[in-house]
């Protein structure tokens, strides 16, 4: 029996957005909502956490505040400070990678690959080195930046969102993921090759494919589709 079901509708009192609800490990409901690209947020227990909020078409100041803020490093795609001061909520908790931090003029959790953190009660979250390891690429996500992707585990389901990375001995090394963000454009992050690599080492049981688009080299989501066929639930969402 699945532990998942989708579901797809937004609250009345915000912007819609696409919207996935998936039913966790002790049956309370994930709801995932997809803005662009790599911006996403996550429900889970009357709280809203929000991961890389980036984007000038989409009315932040209509959107419920935070109560955790997940930036996975500071490029322009996935960092706007005036964004995050826009989401921020009452005893939000911040966490960002090393290079993010330098820009925070308030108290915010500098997170290195392998800490962990716990922004409210029931949420735990890991820090997953991120980096690229294709020569000529190495420039982008280099490994010594220490960006970061997170594992956040909650209702005893864990999801992980990798942030801008290939498919490294880190995330090759990760087990127990029952939910995998990994981005796929290139020549930024993953081929669809290391992609469908990295899917079936970590073996989620459902894959959302995300960070893609928005580049010239048009990422052949059919053929991902395809090709993971058998090994896990892939869900294609609007995140171009």
């Amino acid at each position: 029996m699945s532990l998942f079901s989708i579901f797809g509708c937004a609250k009345n009192s915000a912007p819609a957005y696409p919207q996935d609800t998936i039913t966790a490990a002790d049956g309370s409901p994930i709801t995932v909502t997809f803005f662009q690209h790599a911006s996403l947020a996550i429900d889970w227990l009357d709280r809203r956490i929000y991961i890389d909020p980036v984007g000038e078409n989409i009315d932040w100041k209509k959107l419920p505040k935070a109560d955790a803020i997940m930036i996975t490093h500071s490029h322009y795609d996935h960092f706007d400070l005036s964004v995050v001061e826009t989401l921020r909520g009452k005893n939000c908790e911040i966490i960002c990678d090393k290079t993010t931090a330098e820009a925070f003029e308030h108290d915010c959790t500098t997170m290195l690959p392998g800490d962990t953190a716990v922004p409210f009660e029931g949420l735990s979250v890991k820090a997953v080195r991120a980096y690229n390891i294709t020569d000529g690429h190495t420039q982008f996500h280099p490994k010594e930046r220490e960006d970061c992707g997170y594992v956040l585990t909650m209702g005893g389901t864990a999801l992980y969102v990798s942030g801008d990375t290939e498919d490294n001995d880190d995330v090759l090394a990760l087990r127990d993921i029952d939910i995998a963000f990994l981005p796929v454009n290139q020549p930024y992050t993953m081929t669809v090759e290391q992609a469908v690599r990295a899917v079936k080492a970590i073996r989620p049981k459902i894959f959302y494919p995300y960070h893609y688009g928005q580049v010239e080299e048009k990422t052949d989501i059919y053929r991902l589709v395809r090709e993971l066929a058998g090994v896990c639930e892939v869900r294609v969402r609007p995140m171009e």
